[in-house]
């Protein structure tokens, strides 16, 4: 293939993945006024499931264009997709509980029972973490960040599909300071479990844990299983080490999987060989 070629095929391929990215955002934009009347977290469990049908389904339909098949792009379900995505989520309550640990360091924060909220509103926050989980983990770390991957190599992909995740949640209403540093560094490390474990269970059931877990410390719009209780004048401070230890936390994670991924190539690569021997 020339080279002239195998430009064309990636600015082909970018340009694919943009059109992706603005029919997800078609759909999202579509869907949410008519299930923001429903009351409560009942709202986000059927605008989750309904934009995660919507949006497989134009995966399909990309996936089509492209001649490629669901497991091309890590979204097709198998034998081990549940384990895997408890096996993310359990990773995930164990970030939430670091980067909490680390903010009661920070001091002048401490955490009480919210006693209202009862087991109902727990089983409706997790299941709507969960379809709104698995609606992003689809819309950007499915087709567009594989897509991507294949035509100009992951780390490429990786900040594209960041910057396009932050820029959704600008849109809704997240400023730019939260964007760049929480959500973008947020998809970094979804996105390297989607990469290194070629599939979308694992950064699902991690990215669904995360919210749930800050839902349940009272760091969501609702109210969660606790609240925090921030001493009088160390707000900003408190907001600082959190910051920080979400950074550390997450920076931290993302690296771990990534020399996960390199420990598990290297290792299927010795296994081919001792198999060709």
């Amino acid at each position: 293939m020339s080279i002239g070629s195998t430009v064309r095929n990636r600015w082909a391929t970018l340009g694919r993945v943009l059109l992706f990215f603005l029919s997800c955002a078609v759909l999202l934009a579509l869907a949410a006024p008519c299930c923001s009347r429903l009351p409560g977290q009942l709202s986000q469990v059927v605008l989750g499931s309904i934009t995660t049908v919507a949006t497989f389904i134009v995966t399909g339909l990309f996936l089509r264009w492209d001649k490629l098949r669901l497991r091309d792009v890590g979204v097709a379900p198998n034998a081990q997709s549940m384990s895997r995505a408890i096996a993310g989520f359990a990773f995930g309550v164990l970030l939430v509980g670091i980067q909490t640990w680390f903010v009661s360091l920070g001091g002048h924060v401490h955490w009480v029972r919210t006693s209202s909220v009862g087991f109902a509103p727990v089983a409706m926050a997790l299941l709507a973490y969960i379809t709104l989980a698995s609606r992003e983990e689809l819309a950007f770390r499915g087709y567009p960040l594989r897509r991507l991957d294949s035509s100009f190599g992951a780390w490429t992909a990786q900040l594209v599909v960041a910057l396009v995740f932050a820029i959704e949640h600008v849109v809704g209403g997240v400023t730019w300071t939260n964007a760049l540093l929480g959500v973008f560094v947020g998809s970094l490390l979804f996105g390297m479990a989607a990469l290194v474990m070629r599939g979308l269970a694992v950064p699902i059931g991690l990215h669904a844990a995360w919210n749930f877990g800050q839902w349940t410390l009272g760091e969501k719009e609702t109210s969660g299983l606790w609240r925090p209780v921030i001493e009088q004048g160390y707000k900003a401070h408190v907001d600082r080490v959190g910051m920080l230890s979400y950074l550390l936390v997450f920076g931290a994670a993302t690296i771990a999987v990534w020399l996960f991924g390199n420990f598990r190539t290297r290792r299927e690569r010795k296994q081919a060989m001792d198999v060709m021997a």
